[in-house]
């Protein structure tokens, strides 16, 4: 029943092809109605401009034929420097290979290309591909905007090739001589190859697979299309950023793909519906697969929760179908799983309503108001001396941005949680600069205290020393941390730089909002009147603005650390913890734990008992046996519809979609210090653009040189030491430091030619509102 080999079904007259590791949900075909809806749905995406011209298309594939020939040239250049016979030179051969959005067919106008060049085993990575081809490309009057990020976790060179952005990765292999029709799908292509490789191969192995697990041609087309949708909608929605937490290109194709499984015969109005349907039930982190794991022959680290203690944290785990297996989405975090999961309950519900023709296709793509959903937001703000600098600057981070959110979560106790933005943005009067948001909510759920306070402020500087870890830091490379309330968000990051007045037509959020406030109002008379507690199950409660007119909250709070759990010891030749405790900001970093509730009691609990399994997971297939080097799950053989259920209700979708995800969780306990180590394993040396599609999965080693990653534990551990002086959390009476307003505006750091040294800080303290002033909100 695991194999994910095709399987014969009778359907009528002919034979349905399966696959994918479970029966489908439904075999029924399209209604008129989806025939239309598939229609406009069309029509929307093509008014959306997300298809390229016929002219861009063939300019694209003349620069892919270019190139290849570029590096065909460069090989035989470098094997006759290496003392090749003339026959081995006239034999060397190297060859482009493409995947991602492009391999698959859905990217669009402007889209960056994928490529993959696959060299033979005299052609080194370090020496020849960032070395003779570097140069040959620098002389090359159509090469523009060249980058080579050589230590990236999957090395890159970035440029643009007559105008078309270009990502080149180097696969180097153990063969001799490269043939025209090498498949690289073939595990046999791994042998003898080291971990960069492995990196740099698996995103066109993972994308061929995709290609080769969507049912039939007709279910391709249909797949390209949902997938188009669902990228735009990803994007309109921020959802759409695998670096910020959430999920990039290979994720929702993956996602994608497996609805189609589910759903073989469906157009892509069916497609889109049921992919909110059941990624609303689905109970992570419960993997999504497209083929049983394989072991494989030659030894290489799979994704398996039982083995692999890192693996059990993963909150969300989309697998990838290539080996070696990996989960293609470590990055998630219980923030951005939170603001996903509501996402995708937005979607079924306007899915829903389109059903019953209360909603059109432009519903589902109103873009998210980021700068309207919270009252209370980070800003962190960054420079350098030149574009180079800059660009190598965002890289990294950019990169490292996510630890900041799960800082502030662990640090907090998932009490206090982040909704990154996934773009950055820049101001035109402040050239080399740019600036990326977080918006901060209390979660959900979490019992509201008056006066008690979430005091970030270590956090916050813990992140920026492990950001200025960089090991190719120069001067002038400056980060800035500041708490900005909704009224005070800078104006360049609105469209035309003008702040946006209250809109004349009515959205879905709004109009959820004005639901959820509602049933707040109610909840909070029966509350008033002692009729008990509200059970919480109204469905329509969002996400929600937050309050921040409490300001004399500040004077005397009871303090609630947010501090990692004590017990590590101060290192020798770790920074004073006094300058740790504080950093340079325009306000304080203490935050009021009293935000209003964000959604209602039931849909909480659901979202609550899946974030906890997360943290506490410890892989799904524990009790499901390994068989013939295949790890498999206890998969329903019947009880799907049948085939002669069309369309299926949703009770029975209800039911197959449970019996998919019927495998069994052994809990595992993280400790403190193992989330650090785990953190820690995902710094990079250098973060370039890359391919989110070669990454394995996994976070793997650091490559930060011993000295760093050093003054990393070191840090790590004066934010657990339980000594006395600044580091202590905990405010007795309330007291805060206060500081003039010279101060708050003191830069962040003086760097000089040497490596860079934090220096005394300011406090940073936010603050947010009761329960009874928070503002609805929806999503």
């Amino acid at each position: 029943m695991g194999s994910p080999g095709l399987i014969n079904r009778n359907n009528g007259h002919h034979q349905q092809q399966r696959l994918g590791i479970t029966e489908p949900i439904s075999l029924g075909g399209p209604t008129d109605y989806d025939v239309t809806k598939t229609r406009e749905l069309e029509k929307f995406l093509q008014d959306a401009g997300l298809y390229e011209s016929q002219e861009e298309a063939v300019s694209r594939e003349e620069v892919l034929g270019r190139l290849d020939q570029i590096v065909k040239n460069w090989v035989k250049v470098i094997s006759r420097a290496k003392g090749l016979n003339e026959q081995l030179v006239q034999e060397a051969n190297a060859k482009i290979f493409t995947f991602g959005s492009y391999r698959l067919g859905v990217h669009g106008p402007g889209a960056d290309i994928d490529t993959l060049c696959v060299g033979p085993r005299h052609a080194t990575r370090e020496e020849d591909f960032f070395g003779e081809l570097y140069r040959m490309l620098s002389e090359m009057p159509e090469v523009t905007e060249l980058r080579p990020v050589p230590d990236a976790h999957v090395p890159v060179m970035n440029f643009k090739f007559k105008g078309v952005s270009i990502d080149l990765l180097y696969a180097k292999l153990s063969l001799w001589v490269i043939p025209e029709d090498l498949d690289v799908s073939q595990d046999s292509i791994l042998q003898n190859t080291d971990e960069q490789t492995v990196r740099s191969l698996n995103g066109c192995r993972v994308t061929d697979q995709i290609l080769r697990l969507v049912p039939n041609i007709q279910a391709m087309q249909n797949f390209r299309t949902t997938l188009r949708c669902m990228r735009f909608w990803a994007k309109r929605r921020g959802v759409y950023s695998n670096v910020s937490g959430f999920l990039g290109g290979i994720n929702w194709a993956l996602l994608v793909a497996r609805i189609c499984q589910l759903f073989p015969n469906a157009l892509p109005n069916m497609l889109v519906s049921r992919f909110f349907r059941v990624y609303t039930q689905w109970r992570w982190p419960n993997p999504v697969m497209l083929s049983t794991i394989e072991e494989g022959s030659l030894g290489l680290p799979v994704w398996d929760p039982r083995r692999n203690p890192k693996d059990r944290y993963h909150l969300m785990p989309i697998i990838t179908p290539a080996y070696p297996s990996m989960n293609s989405s470590y990055n998630v975090s219980s923030s951005t799983l939170h603001i996903m999961t509501e996402e995708f309950q937005r979607g079924n519900e306007i899915c829903e309503a389109m059903e019953a023709s209360k909603a059109e296709w432009d519903t589902l793509f109103e873009p998210f108001s980021f700068f309207e959903a919270y009252k209370n937001y980070l800003q962190i703000d960054i420079s350098a001396d030149n574009e180079d600098d800059l660009r190598q600057w965002k890289g990294w981070v950019e990169s490292r941005l996510r630890q900041l959110t799960l800082k502030i979560e662990r640090h907090t106790y998932n009490m206090l949680q982040c909704h990154p933005h996934p773009g950055d943005f820049s101001d035109k009067s402040r050239p080399l600069h740019c600036s990326y948001f977080m918006g901060l909510q209390r979660k959900q759920g979490v019992p509201v205290n008056e006066g008690e306070q979430f005091d970030i402020r270590i956090t916050v500087e813990e992140f920026k020393n492990s950001v200025n870890l960089y090991t190719l830091w120069k001067p002038g490379m400056e980060i800035r941390v500041t708490h900005v309330k909704k009224r005070n968000i800078p104006i360049f990051v609105f469209p035309s730089g003008v702040r946006p007045c209250r809109p004349l037509k009515a959205t879905w959020d709004s109009k959820r909002n004005s639901e959820a406030k509602v049933a707040n109002n109610s909840s909070a008379d029966k509350l008033s009147e002692g009729k008990g507690v509200p059970d919480g199950s109204d469905e329509g409660k969002k996400r929600k603005q937050i309050d921040d007119d409490t300001e004399n909250n500040l004077r005397n709070p009871k303090c609630f650390a947010a501090m990692p759990p004590s017990g590590g010891d101060v290192h020798e030749g770790s920074p004073p913890a006094g300058n740790v405790s504080s950093c340079s900001t325009q306000s304080d970093l203490v935050i009021t734990n009293s935000l209003g509730e964000l959604k209602g009691e039931k849909a909480d609990n659901n979202e609550t008992e899946s974030v906890n399994d997360s943290q506490n997971l410890a892989g799904t297939y524990a009790q499901n046996g390994k068989l013939d080097g295949i790890l498999r799950c206890n998969l329903p053989g019947k009880g799907l519809l049948s085939n002669n259920d069309t369309s299926g209700s949703k009770e029975a979708e209800k039911l197959a979609i449970d019996k998919i995800m019927s495998g069994p969780y052994v809990a595992h306990q993280a400790l403190p210090q193992e989330l650090d180590e785990l953190e820690d394993d995902f710094v990079y040396t250098n973060q370039g653009k890359g391919s989110e599609w070669a990454e394995k999965g996994s976070p793997v080693e650091s490559s930060l040189s011993n000295t760093a990653a050093e003054q990393t534990n070191d840090i790590a551990a004066v934010a657990c030491g339980n000594g006395p002086g600044p580091s202590a959390y905990l405010y007795p009476n309330g007291g805060l430091e206060e500081l003039e307003p010279a101060e708050l505006m003191a830069p962040l750091f003086g760097f000089s030619s040497s490596p860079p040294v934090a220096q005394p800080k300011p406090l940073i303290r936010l603050n947010f509102t009761s329960l009874g002033k928070a503002a609805g909100k929806s999503t």
